[in-house]
C-alpha cells in the first residue's frame, strides 16, 4: 500500500476505493491511529451513515469483515470519530489522530443459548462471539469477533499510515473516551495489533489456543494437582504464556472474571499459537 497526496492506494496505481463525506474539518497534523467498530450491520451501512450530514460523524478509513478498505476523508483532513476525548494532555482528539472504523457488531445481549443479539437487532452465533470483560467493566459480556481478513487489512492499512506520518501511539477509542465509549473492546487485539503496528517486540503480545481440552495444573508437572476452579480449560481457551519450564507453560487464561486467579500449569503440547487474532 502506499499513501499520496493524503489519499490510500493499494498499490502504485490503484486508488483504495474513496466516497467522500462532507463530515470533516480543517486541516490537521495526526500523531495518533485511534481504533473503533462500527456498531453496524454492515460496513456499507457504517459508510452510509458517515456521508449522512445528520450523523456528524465520519472517520478516515472503514474496513469491512471481508478487509475491503473504503477511504472517506484524505488523511490531512480532520474526521469526526472521537467526539469529546483527550490523551495525554490533548483534548479534542479528532484534531491529533486518523481514525478507521472496523465493521463489527459490538457488545452483544445473550438472546439464547447459542444467539447474541446486537442493539440494532442482528442476531450472531456463538461461534462468532467471544464472551469477555471489558477493561472498564467488572462483568463479562459477547463481543462480535472481527474477522482473520480484516484484521489483516487493518495492520497493512495502519503499517501504512504509521510509516507516512510518523504516528507515535496507536489507541482504541475507550482509551480516550473512557467513560463514553468501549470500542473496539476486547474482542480486539490490542496490544499484538499495535506491537505489529509500531514494531515494537512485546511478548505478552503472543497469545495461544488449547487444542484439546487440558487440565491447568498448580505446577509444571502431572504429580501437581489440578486446579479445581478452572480445569479442564476447554478446547479452544485463549491463553497467554507468562512463564515455561521445559515442555510445562505458566498461562493466565484471557479474560477470566478471575483476572488475577486463573493462573496455571499446563502441557505445551497441548497449546498452539495464535497470529495475533484469536
Amino acid at each position: 500500500m502506499r499513501i499520496k497526496n493524503h489519499r490510500l492506494f493499494l498499490d502504485e496505481k490503484t486508488q483504495a476505493r474513496f466516497v467522500p463525506t462532507n463530515n470533516k474539518g480543517e486541516t490537521i497534523e495526526p500523531k495518533y491511529l485511534i481504533m473503533h467498530y462500527t456498531a453496524t450491520p454492515t460496513a456499507e451501512s457504517a459508510v452510509n451513515w458517515f456521508k449522512n450530514p445528520k450523523s456528524k460523524a465520519s472517520a478516515h478509513i472503514v474496513i469491512s469483515r471481508d478487509g475491503d478498505v473504503t477511504q472517506l476523508v484524505p488523511f490531512n483532513l480532520k474526521a469526526w470519530h472521537a467526539g469529546q476525548s483527550e490523551w495525554n494532555n490533548l483534548i479534542g482528539m479528532n484534531n491529533y489522530s486518523i481514525g478507521i472504523e472496523l465493521e463489527n457488531a459490538g457488545k452483544l445481549m445473550s438472546h439464547s443459548e447459542n444467539q447474541w443479539r446486537a442493539w440494532f437487532g442482528g442476531m450472531y452465533h456463538q461461534d462468532e462471539v467471544i464472551e469477555a470483560i471489558h477493561k472498564y467493566d467488572d462483568e463479562p459480556a459477547g463481543w462480535h469477533m472481527f474477522t482473520k481478513d480484516q484484521l489483516a487489512a487493518a495492520v497493512e492499512v495502519a503499517l501504512t499510515i504509521v510509516d507516512h506520518y510518523g504516528i507515535v501511539e496507536v489507541l482504541g477509542h475507550d482509551d480516550i473516551a473512557p467513560t463514553r465509549k468501549v470500542d473496539p473492546g476486547p474482542a480486539f487485539p490490542m496490544m499484538s495489533f499495535r506491537s505489529k503496528v509500531l514494531g515494537r517486540a512485546d511478548d505478552s503480545s503472543r497469545l495461544f489456543e488449547t487444542t484439546a481440552d487440558l487440565n491447568i495444573r498448580s505446577g509444571p508437572g502431572l504429580d501437581y494437582d489440578t486446579l479445581a476452579d478452572l480445569s479442564p480449560l476447554k478446547e479452544g481457551t485463549r491463553v497467554e504464556i507468562l512463564n515455561s519450564f521445559e515442555i510445562w507453560k505458566f498461562v493466565q487464561v484471557v479474560n477470566h472474571p478471575k483476572k488475577t486467579e486463573a493462573r496455571g500449569w499446563v502441557h505445551g503440547k497441548y497449546l498452539q499459537e495464535l497470529d495475533f487474532i484469536y
